[in-house]
């Protein structure tokens, strides 16, 4: 049976670059992805990039990705509509996200044109460091052999989404296997910052408010960082607090019989209870 996170729509993608740094010049040279639905790739997306720059020697050694092969390909602002066009309407997930973000967003902004803000973005090493905790490293080839995937990471955009795809959906199941079965608190934990994911944030927080300006208690489902265990909470909460780019809970924990502080994209579930 198909869970309720593997029906959604989404769509994995992943890019090869001339360098590390796109904020010192670096360009996407490849980009690839694949939408799935059902846990099954309903359509696929490649194109070699010609970035007008120089492939480093850092970035041929691992990719391979000469160029010579970048010569006649269409330059970015040919290749990113059809991306576009291709991820609307899906949940779009990489592996280390953040970097291919940069890199996304560096080349959207060259064309003056910005990430749609609907779309929330997983990181699936993210959901490898919650779902998978202290594993010795979590470069996605070691995740994968973790996870008994026998496919070899090659470094190429199209090979890379279909490795990323594999580990993607053994963490959902181990997801699953932990009651974290809700699209949108599966999203709340994996996704990093989008405008999407500032609205469930969001939506916590104010719940949250309002529990402690009524005096209510709050039960909350929660998933805690050192042993990816979810328990059940019950908390008297007294106050929201930030730090640095992380929102927290603190309040009085009746499970741990003391003051505790929770990391809010950590909440899986919220209820409200006992207003005076």
């Amino acid at each position: 049976m198909v869970s309720k996170i593997s029906a959604e729509d989404f769509t994995i993608f992943d890019t090869e670059t001339t360098g590390l740094n796109p904020s010192q010049g670096d360009r996407i040279i490849e980009i690839a992805a694949e939408r799935l639905q059902n846990a099954k790739v309903t359509a696929a997306f490649q194109s070699l990039v010609n970035p007008g720059r120089p492939v480093s020697e850092a970035a041929y050694a691992v990719n391979g990705i000469s160029e010579q092969m970048l010569k006649d390909a269409p330059g970015i602002e040919a290749v990113l509509p059809g991306f576009l066009e291709f991820i609307r309407g899906s949940t779009l997930c990489s592996y280390n996200a953040p970097f291919d973000m940069g890199f996304l967003e560096n080349e959207l902004s060259r064309l003056g044109r910005p990430f749609p803000q609907d779309i929330a973005v997983i990181d699936v090493l993210r959901m490898a460091r919650r779902l998978r905790p202290g594993l010795p490293r979590y470069a996605l080839w070691f995740v994968a052999q973790t996870l008994g995937v026998t496919q070899k990471q090659q470094h190429r955009a199209l090979s890379d989404v279909a490795l990323t795809r594999d580990v993607f959906y053994l963490l959902v199941d181990i997801a699953g296997h932990k009651g974290i079965a809700d699209p949108a608190a599966f999203r709340s934990i994996f996704c990093i910052e989008s405008g999407a994911l500032q609205g469930l944030t969001m939506q916590k927080i104010a719940r949250i408010q309002e529990a402690i300006g009524l005096g209510a208690k709050l039960k909350i489902r929660y998933l805690a960082g050192c042993s990816a265990e979810v328990t059940e909470r019950e908390v008297t909460p007294r106050e929201v607090r930030q730090e640095k780019d992380r929102m927290y809970l603190v309040g009085y924990c009746a499970l741990r019989n003391g003051e505790r502080t929770f990391r809010i994209d950590n909440i899986l579930q919220i209820e409200m209870t006992g207003a005076q």
